[in-house]
């Protein structure tokens, strides 16, 4: 039984990843990737701060989505789960969620 729920929660938690990165790459309007740098996305953008270099946590990246922050707009259309699934996929991929 206690196999079968890790098996679970890693599944889940892989999916997570991979909507947090779907997201970032193209899912979000406008796609993240197009301003930011993030090695994990292969994306170079070079209009916002390179994700790599800032390493976010996830509540700074929340917070930024939801807000927006400088020339980076909101993104409301996103739901909260979006918003967590980009923002701990950023933290993770960048470094700042260690």
């Amino acid at each position: 039984m206690l196999l079968a729920l890790s098996v679970f929660a890693a599944a889940h938690a892989a999916d997570g990843a991979d909507s947090g990165r779907q997201l970032f790459v193209k899912g979000a309007t406008p796609a993240c990737a197009i301003c930011h740098t993030l090695a994990d996305a292969g994306s170079t953008g070079a209009v916002g701060p390179s994700l790599d270099e800032l390493k976010p946590d996830v509540q700074r990246v929340a917070k930024a989505v939801k807000a927006g922050l400088g020339a980076m707009p909101p993104y409301p259309q996103l739901s909260d789960e979006q918003v967590l699934a980009l923002s701990r996929y950023v933290a993770r991929a960048s470094g700042g969620g260690q």
